[in-house]
Parts: structure tokens; C-alpha cells; sequence
């Protein structure tokens, strides 16, 4: 079999969407498809029990802040569980925390225990974009192990306990992630930063023919004064090329995606946006996705308010499908055609290098507040104002340009290339380092 054609294992946990998201792109290269740690034919009965409880715990903390009475003080106390530091003082926290010494007792209870039966079939690369998978092949003297972050930074459970003791190699999505798996004690020459695996589908090759085409569209549609052209179109012909070789085919209004979680959380800002957006989606002068995911409850929910507030014939649609594989695939094709990704600041917060100007929503959990600071040092993204007058602020800021300078920054800063980075590495240990934003 020739290099570029080997299989390797990948894995992943079925915790939101993140972790199967970031593995998504290597469906071709995975060797018996794409392996959920929790769900696979040699985890036994109890190691099923044990998934269970963390997807179940997962879930409660994404919706606990949602609950009456009781949800912030929740809320708090699970966070805590899943805290992660503030990185400066740049010191060393590589001793073990109660978190890791918590997961150590899981892993002697079994957790994970089927993946490792599966793996020891046979001596190949393990890709995981989820911590539990790599400490267990990493215990097994599995090698070698690779493991995607999913967020600009992570918590002291992702790295083994004794970390000078592993072999695990980590694929970084951005700097601040890999200068946190520094200081957790893990050595440079196991963290690579090769950016968040987008999926090829989106990018179009190395030479990211597709991206330059749906990002000079975008960019358009972003810009309806001229505003950013202006100041801003020498620097967009140098990346994109001239302006006419990606003409603007058939003219398209203004579209909007929202995301929601894994867990189905922040429906609500979904369903208010139908309101907020009535006139305008009647009209078909924009067009807004609704994204459920692979989640019934969620689609029920939005075909249900669309029905309600709108009316059938409107401009808007329901991204959903009933597998993951479906889903990401639904999604890819909605997003080549979203101006405005309207979300948690999760691991779609990576999505910025696309050109996506990205509107958060509130955050749940310490990751996602470090995705959300991350995006706005770079300049891609924004706190949500009140979505119920979004159909003020959000054309205010369309006016000026602001959206499509979002846009920009996004596309010029956060890393593309990863999926490919990640592969040049699983097959020959390195991959080409830039600074060029078309080659990173």
C-alpha cells in the first residue's frame, strides 16, 4: 500500500460535537471508520455505564445555567470541575490535579478500555481528538498517538499524569494551546501547532481554491457600502486574486447560520432570531439557518417556531440530519454559503480562518471563555448584543464594514491548513511551518 494511501486508527467520544467534529475530516484515512470511545464492539456493559455518566454530566453542565433556582450555583460547581487557569504567570503546572487523579481511577475502572482492545489489533498511528483514548494507548506503550486540541486552551486532564513519562504528540490549534501543553510538561518536540482540522470540503486543496472562491463572495456580501473594499481591496486581490476571478455569479442576500450546542443549548436565542429577523426572512431579503444538528427535539423545536413566527415560504432553513455523518456534511454545505456564523464560542470558534466573522452567544465553561478571548484578540469575533434587536446592531455594524473586517482578520490570522498539516505529520513526523496565511 502505497503512504499516502495507509489507514490509521481514529477515535473519538461522543461529547457534543467538538470532539467528533475534529475528527470528521479523516473519515477516509480511518481504518474501520470513525471509532467513538464509548460506543464500539469490545467496550463491555460497565465501560458503557461509565460513558454514560460523563455524556450524561456533560449534558447537565450545558443546560445547567438554563435552570431555575438551581442552575447557576450548578453551574458553578461543575465549572470548577473543568477549570483551567490563567496562564500567566507563565509557571509550571505539571504536577497532578484532582481532575487527573479522578480519571486515573475511571481508567482502572475501565474507561476505555474497548478502544485499546480494538487498537492492540494492530500497530498503527491512533489519531483522537479526546483525552481519554490517548492515555489509554498511551498506557498500553501504544505508539504512535496522536491527539487533536479542540480549543484554544485545556484543562491539566488531557496531558498524563506523569508527563515526562508519555509518549502522546498533540496537534495545537493555536499558539496559546500549545504554550499551555508547555506548561502542563509536555516537551516541544511533541506539540505541533498545525491549526484545527477544517474539513477538505471546505478548503479545496492546499491551495484552498475552494475557500478563496466562497470567501471573495462573502466578503461582498459583507461589504454593502464599499467601505472595506476600499481600504481594504489591494490586500484581498494579493490573498483571493483579482477580483473578477471569483465573480459574484448569482447575487445572494445576506445569510445567517445558527449553531447550537451538542447538547441543544441556547435554543431560544435560535428561536428569537426568526422574530427578530420576521419582516426580512418573509421578505427572502436575508436567509437564516437554523442549525439541530443530529439532535430530533432540537429540529422539532425550530420547524415548529419557523411554522409559527414566519410561515412555511420563508427564508429560512433547518440544518439537520439524523446521523453525525450526515450533519457535518449538511453543515459543511450550509456554511460555504454563510456570511455570519452566529454561535458558542466552541470549537467553531476555528472556523474564523474560513472568513467567518463568528457573533457569540454567552459561554459554558472555562474553554470556551478562552475560544472566545482567542477570537477576539484576533479580531474575528464578537459579543452577541441583544439578539432581539439584533435587526439593528447586526445592520449597523454590516454598514461600516465591521463584519467583513471580521471576516478578514478571521481569514489572515487563525490557521487553515490542519488537516493537511496533521496528515504530513502521521506519515513522515513533520510538516512545513509558515508564517504566510495561505500556507498555514
Amino acid at each position: 500500500m502505497d503512504e499516502l494511501d495507509k489507514k490509521f486508527w481514529v477515535v473519538s467520544a461522543d461529547m457534543g460535537y467538538g470532539h467528533m467534529r475534529a475528527v470528521s475530516p479523516f473519515r477516509h484515512e480511518a481504518d474501520g471508520g470513525l471509532l467513538a470511545a464509548g460506543d464500539n464492539d469490545l467496550a463491555s456493559d460497565s465501560e458503557r455505564k461509565l460513558w454514560k455518566r460523563y455524556l450524561r454530566l456533560y449534558e447537565i453542565f450545558s443546560r445547567a445555567k438554563g435552570l431555575p433556582f438551581v442552575g447557576k450555583q450548578l453551574f458553578s460547581m461543575l465549572d470548577s470541575l473543568l477549570h483551567i487557569p490563567s496562564l500567566y504567570p507563565i509557571r509550571n503546572l505539571s504536577h497532578s490535579t484532582f481532575q487527573v487523579d479522578a480519571l486515573e481511577s475511571q481508567l482502572k475502572q475501565g474507561l476505555g478500555a474497548g478502544i485499546a482492545r480494538i487498537i492492540a489489533a494492530k500497530p498503527q498511528p491512533l489519531l483522537t481528538s479526546f483525552y481519554v483514548p490517548a492515555l489509554v494507548a498511551d498506557k498500553a506503550a501504544h505508539q504512535p498517538i496522536y491527539c487533536v486540541i479542540c480549543d484554544a486552551d485545556l484543562n491539566r486532564v488531557w496531558v498524563a499524569k506523569d508527563p515526562w513519562e508519555s509518549s502522546i504528540n498533540y496537534f495545537a490549534p493555536c499558539g496559546k494551546a500549545a504554550q499551555r501543553l508547555r506548561s502542563y510538561g509536555v516537551s516541544d518536540e511533541r506539540i505541533y501547532l498545525t491549526g484545527f482540522p477544517l474539513d477538505d470540503a471546505l478548503l479545496g486543496g492546499r491551495d484552498l481554491a475552494t475557500l478563496k472562491h466562497d470567501l471573495s463572495i462573502r466578503l461582498k456580501v459583507l461589504d454593502p457600502t464599499g467601505r472595506f473594499h476600499t481600504l481594504h481591496g489591494k490586500s484581498v486581490e494579493h490573498f483571493l486574486g483579482p477580483n473578477d476571478a471569483h465573480p459574484l455569479k448569482h447575487e445572494r442576500v445576506l445569510t445567517i447560520t445558527y449553531a447550537v450546542g451538542g447538547a441543544g443549548a441556547l435554543t431560544e436565542t435560535g428561536t428569537s432570531l426568526l422574530e427578530t429577523f420576521k419582516e426580512r426572512l418573509r421578505a427572502g431579503t436575508m436567509h437564516l439557518n437554523l442549525v439541530a444538528g443530529n439532535r430530533p427535539e432540537v429540529r422539532d423545536l425550530f420547524e415548529a417556531a419557523k411554522a409559527k413566527t414566519v410561515g412555511a415560504d420563508a427564508s429560512v432553513s433547518v440544518i439537520y440530519a439524523p446521523d453525525l455523518e450526515g450533519y457535518f456534511q449538511a453543515f459543511n454545505a450550509a456554511i460555504r454559503t454563510t456570511d455570519i456564523l452566529w454561535t458558542k464560542p466552541s470549537e467553531l470558534s476555528f472556523y474564523a480562518g474560513l472568513g467567518l466573522p463568528i457573533i457569540m452567544t454567552p459561554t459554558i465553561g472555562s474553554q470556551e471563555k478562552f475560544n472566545r478571548k482567542w477570537l477576539l484578540e484576533i479580531g474575528a469575533g464578537m459579543r452577541q448584543e441583544k439578539p432581539d434587536y439584533a435587526s439593528e446592531w447586526l445592520f449597523e455594524l454590516l454598514k461600516t464594514g465591521r463584519f467583513a473586517d471580521m471576516a478578514w482578520l478571521g481569514f489572515l490570522r487563525a490557521r487553515k491548513l490542519g488537516y493537511y498539516h496533521i496528515l504530513d505529520v502521521i506519515r513522515s513526523g513533520s510538516f512545513t511551518r509558515s508564517d504566510s496565511p495561505l500556507q498555514r
